[in-house]
């Protein structure tokens, strides 16, 4: 199986620590274009396209831009190319916008960076109350989930829920201020709620299992 090939079209090094996750923890993934803008924008960008790659060979691209002069072009771009683009906590209509990179669900014809990047999924194993072993399935490209994972081991599963989403916060990249407009709630709030989700359904099944 041929691996999925991803464009990063970044801002000021915005998607850097997504892009060291994603080459990291990822499998069968392939980051054949990391673009960065560097210059000093106008608040309005008559050509857009100066600034972005004049074509893309890749089966995803990950937009880590602020303008949203250059989000829009790079949109439709990916449109022309029939390139899905995903823009983790950026309004665009003809991209796939979830509030963080660990609220993306699983979508089809994201490839091997759908399977392994989004909304958490572990497996844990227990041992007299215990977390004894913690694997991350899928989890946040910034990395968080699975460096965060090593801290519970040991936890029992109160202190590993608050551990847990603790943990994700301090590694997580998102600006404390910014809130997420559905749920009200800020988004270093939203990564550190989907985490301790995930831990709570993996500590679930495995105590069904261990009863069994």
């Amino acid at each position: 199986m041929s691996p999925t090939r991803i464009a990063i079209v970044q801002q000021h090094g915005k998607g850097c620590q997504k892009t060291e996750g994603i080459a990291r923890y990822g499998r069968d993934i392939e980051i054949v274009l990391n673009w960065n803008v560097s210059d000093a924008l106008p608040e309005l960008i008559d050509e857009p396209e100066e600034y972005l790659p004049d074509h893309i060979d890749a089966d995803l691209v990950l937009a880590f831009v602020v303008h949203p002069d250059l989000l829009d072009r790079l949109a439709a771009l990916c449109g022309q190319l029939g390139i899905p683009l995903i823009a983790s906590g950026r309004k665009c209509a003809r991209a796939i916008t979830p509030p963080t990179c660990c609220g993306l669900g699983r979508l089809p014809g994201l490839g091997a960076y759908g399977e392994r990047f989004g909304l958490p999924e572990l497996r844990v194993e227990m041992s007299a109350g215990r977390i004894a072993a913690v694997e991350v399935l899928r989890g946040a490209s910034c990395g968080a989930t699975w460096e965060a994972a090593e801290a519970i081991v040991g936890l029992d599963e109160k202190n590993a829920a608050a551990t847990f989403a603790r943990e994700v916060q301090y590694r997580c990249s998102i600006d404390p201020s910014a809130f997420d407009p559905v749920s009200g709630k800020s988004l270093l709030h939203y990564a550190g709620e989907v985490h301790t989700k995930a831990l709570r359904r993996a500590i679930g099944r495995a105590n069904s299992a261990g009863r069994r």
